[in-house]
């Protein structure tokens, strides 16, 4: 028997025009919320910057080379590879709120970690296999994030099997971890770290380059436009409603251009100058005058020189996708949402919820760890204060992008934008002037109680 699909209804029909819209192309409106205030907060800081500070602004017609704002491609470039370690870790930060528990040593692990890592590149792996050899970056990689893990771990069993709260378990964490980061160098900073493991950071060369993300960005709108053929088709086997086809092409549409329209900006930050004439140094060919004193980046065959996607936001990016197909295509992404919806009852219904704990806690553990090597290869060194209050801005990153701390809801693309929120905030203020890191504290702290009202808000009108 054939089941023919119908189409979405709504059981609102007082609902305004937008909100309409926003059921029928099954757009999360606390998604459209987020991203209203992140542009709100960008363009704030750009007209603070512009009519306040008397500072060039593209927006108004300025160069390139003359813009000294909030919206210039390097700007936005810096604060995408900021935002990365931090959104990393809030991918799994969403799974232990979701489960009524808290993480308050990620910052602690971070630190710890690449400061495990500065050590062994230094100490044991350069000595033993000669300076540059290509694989210290691979093995320092693969030691970090199993380290994280373990650590993660070992705090999963005091918290699920010793029934130890989560609060005081990572809130002793966060101490351990910090004192063993500085006792095992004695306080010592440790640097250089390996060449090729320093790519990993984003800095020098550390990005996908123009061409590369220009075919990224069209192998990423080929898999949503794949992903999005494939989910209606589904639909329609099942017998599930399905959007109307002018509302699946807008938000392919959308989401294709945000797409393209963030490598357009990433591929607009040239290469400094410096880099240039190191390439070129490199080829062993004549300097442009595009990169000689004096030069214009923006012009000629310097124009080609773009970063693209560095490779921390690859990486973040490969991790949101990984962590929202395990939240949302498998058993184990169905039992967290169980667990934080009610625990007792996912008990009763057979969910080990002791061993899904250890595993929740394994994997933020290792996130960590994947956010520690982010961290060290971009300052190319292991210092104590890696990853220093960290956790606060991780769990902030969370709340802010939409996960209840009464747990059972939580999404990862939330999480990601909750990052970029915060991290706006932070690079704005000291666009602005206001480098001073207690204005910061001051403003994150606003914006997670204001998350946390907001979110209480939004559970009584849904109930």
């Amino acid at each position: 028997m054939t089941v023919t699909p119908q189409p979405p209804t709504s059981n609102a029909p007082n609902d305004s025009a937008f909100m309409r819209f926003l059921r029928t192309t099954e757009i999360d409106p606390r998604l459209v919320g987020m991203v209203g205030a992140l542009l709100l907060i960008w363009l704030a800081f750009e007209a603070y910057s512009a009519l306040v500070l008397g500072r060039p602004s593209m927006l108004l017609g300025a160069s390139q080379s003359d813009a000294n704002g909030f919206l210039t491609p390097r700007n936005l470039w810096n604060l995408s590879v900021q935002t990365a370690y931090i959104g990393i870790m809030a991918t799994g930060m969403v799974l232990v709120i979701i489960t009524r528990n808290i993480d308050l040593s990620v910052g602690s692990i971070m630190g710890m970690v690449g400061m495990y890592m500065g050590l062994l590149q230094v100490q044991y792996l350069t000595p033993a296999l000669g300076l540059g050899h290509p694989s210290i970056w691979i093995i320092t990689v693969i030691f970090g994030i199993a380290m994280g893990a373990l650590i993660g771990a070992f705090q999963g069993v005091l918290i699920a099997y010793l029934t130890i709260p989560s609060f005081i378990v990572t809130l002793g964490g966060l101490l351990v971890w910090r004192g063993a980061a500085f006792l095992v160098a004695g306080g010592k900073t440790i640097a250089p770290l390996d060449d090729t493991f320093a790519l990993i950071g984003g800095g020098s060369f550390g990005a996908l380059g123009k061409t590369g993300s220009w075919i990224f960005a069209v192998i990423a709108c080929v898999f949503v436009v794949w992903a999005f053929l494939n989910g209606r088709k589904s639909r329609q086997k099942h017998g599930f409603a399905m959007r109307p086809v002018w509302a699946e092409t807008f938000v392919i549409a959308l989401v294709c251009g945000v797409i393209l329209g963030a490598t357009a900006i990433v591929n607009s930050y040239i290469w400094p100058i410096g880099n240039i004439q190191k390439y070129y140094a490199s080829i062993g060919q004549e300097v442009p005058a595009c990169a000689q004193k004096g030069g214009d980046i923006y012009t000629g065959v310097c124009a080609t020189f773009g970063h693209g996607f560095a490779y921390p936001v690859l990486i973040m990016i490969f991790v949101a996708i990984v962590m929202t197909i395990l939240m949302t295509r498998t058993r184990f992404g169905r039992y967290v949402f169980a667990i934080g919806g009610n625990p007792e009852a996912a008990t009763l219904s057979g969910i080990n919820t002791r061993a899904m704990t250890v595993k929740i806690f394994t994997l933020m553990g290792g996130l960590a760890g994947v956010a520690a090597v982010i961290g060290a290869a971009r300052q190319n060194s292991a210092t104590n204060a890696m990853g220093n209050l960290d956790e606060l801005y991780v769990i902030a990153a969370a709340v802010v992008g939409g996960t209840s701390l009464a747990g059972g809801v939580g999404t990862i693309y939330g999480a990601i934008i909750g990052a970029l929120i915060l991290t706006s905030l932070q690079t704005g203020m000291v666009l602005i002037g206001f480098g001073d890191g207690s204005y910061q504290r001051i403003v994150i702290g606003v914006a997670l109680v204001l998350a946390v009202w907001l979110d209480i808000v939004y559970r009584k009108r849904i109930k």
